[in-house]
């Protein structure tokens, strides 16, 4: 009795933890898209939480070409690739997309799928920017008073609409002029403001230990707060002292953000700010924390899913689930009874286990992951039926009822575990090799072939020795 005890006590603490661990994802998918917006912007989203896929949520699907000929010389290729990969993971998951499919294609392109982003200008932002962050001092001599002169002497813009300098510019100066983009874009020529920079980059984004978006506490305007780590913090105190009154350019990809004067000796903190808006602020945060690329990157194909494609997925998918689901519980209890009930609770129960442990590992759940969700659930009805068509044999032999339930249990489980481990080999080689969809598909089965294991025998026996303990006459599973 009171080993039952202990097994109940276990069962109940599991459903527990188990709401516990699905609380969060609950709570964020009943905030408003604005509030979630926001909260991610904050790098306040959920730690574990089940994210949905590109298939369900909707985005964005990039195919990135590294440009190879503009890597350092003394780097290989392929360290080179694995290294763009892994800092284009760490701005996804910056951003708040957990375990999004990124993979390697051919020699120098790269797959990446970014769910939720369904603007292409954002996907491009976020992957595309090399992230070469310097930190340059304006150069204020008379030489560059004459260089803004003859800028200000050309009669069409120095910008086109695309952002691309003049090529007029370019020659007069070719390694001093970069561009601060307004607010609005290079479209309005009157919004941008040039620099004329020294040529040496006293410090670098390599030095950066954090980057966050904050606001201002008057105007609510967000701006990036940025931190040195000590090496960085000793470098950039020696730069501000020794150039105060100066002004000192911030410049992100060849963009001067803002070319604030140094008014005291700064050590280890300092901000950007450009009149941003509460996105383009986190894409820069995420960005420099994630550091840069070794190389740049372009987009060579772009591949874009709507949000409403992925709503009509989600409704569909919860419409076949809910129908399948209740088919198999009816059928289960008309054909089964009182078998049946006990089968239908260790399903719910696989469901809510299934969930929550997808959550805690901030799994992203896509249509193949349903998929393999719904084949693992079968999969444990399955041996709950193997355990109950071995019960009515037992009951045929006039066994007495706690002999005919540890029998049946003890027969049926061998066929239980052939048919679970061979699954779950095949899912453990697709899990291998296999990439996105294939890949989410294994790893909800794998983890939905352990869980449903446990249900459809641990914890249906545990209902039902606590069923002897009522001195029953008969079982109801006819």
């Amino acid at each position: 009795m009171k080993a039952l005890h202990w097994k109940l006590s276990f069962i109940i603490g599991l459903i527990i933890l188990s709401i516990f661990m699905l609380y969060p994802t609950i709570d964020w998918y009943t905030k408003s898209a604005q509030d979630r917006e926001r909260l991610e912007a904050m790098r306040e989203r959920p730690k574990h939480i089940l994210n949905l896929g590109l298939d369900l949520r909707g985005g964005t699907h990039l195919l990135l070409e590294l440009e190879v000929e503009k890597l350092d010389k003394s780097e290989k290729l392929n360290d080179a690739m694995q290294r763009a990969i892994e800092i284009i993971r760490n701005r996804v998951d910056a951003y708040g997309i957990s375990e999004t499919p990124i993979a390697k294609v051919g020699t120098k392109w790269i797959s990446v799928d970014l769910p939720g982003i369904s603007k292409a200008e954002t996907a491009e932002s976020l992957i595309g920017k090399t992230a070469q962050l310097e930190f340059m001092l304006v150069d204020e001599s008379t030489t560059a008073a004459k260089i803004l002169e003859e800028i200000e002497k050309l009669d069409k813009p120095a910008i086109d609409s695309n952002g691309n300098i003049d090529p007029q510019i370019k020659k007069i100066i070719p390694s001093y002029l970069t561009i601060r983009k307004a607010k609005k874009g290079a479209q309005d020529s009157s919004e941008t403001k040039y620099f004329v920079l020294e040529n040496t980059v006293p410090i670098t984004g390599a030095y950066l230990e954090d980057a966050r978006v904050q606001t201002d506490s008057q105007f609510g305007m967000p701006y990036i707060a940025f931190s040195f780590n000590k090496e960085g913090a000793k470098i950039f105190e020696n730069l501000t002292g020794r150039n105060i009154g100066r002004k000192l350019a911030i410049v992100l990809d060849d963009i001067v953000y803002t070319a604030p004067t140094i008014k005291d000796k700064i050590r280890k903190n300092g901000v950007i700010e450009g009149n941003f808006t509460m996105e383009e602020a986190r894409d820069i945060a995420l960005v420099l924390r994630s550091g840069a690329l070794p190389a740049p990157v372009k987009i060579i194909e772009k591949r874009v899913v709507g949000p409403t494609l992925g709503a009509d997925s989600i409704k569909k998918g919860i419409k076949a689930s809910l129908i399948g689901l209740t088919l198999v519980i009816l059928f289960m209890l008309v054909y089964y009874k009182g078998g049946g009930l006990i089968a239908d609770i260790a399903l719910m129960l696989n469901f809510l286990f299934l969930l929550a442990t997808l959550s805690y590992f901030n799994a992203t759940l896509t249509l193949p992951g349903i998929a393999g969700m719904i084949l693992s659930l079968a999969m444990a009805v399955d041996a709950n039926v193997l355990i109950l068509e071995r019960m009515r044999e037992e009951i045929e032999l006039k066994k007495p009822i706690p002999i005919t339930i540890s029998t049946s249990y003890e027969k049926a489980w061998s066929a239980i575990f052939d048919s679970n481990l061979t699954t779950w080999i095949t899912s453990v080689f697709l899990f291998q090799f296999g990439s996105g969809p294939v890949k989410g598909f294994a790893t909800t089965l794998t983890i939905g072939l352990v869980i449903g294991v446990f249900t459809s025998v641990y914890v249906t026996r545990t209902i039902y020795e606590f069923y002897l303990t009522s001195n029953p006459k008969r079982l109801s599973i006819f």
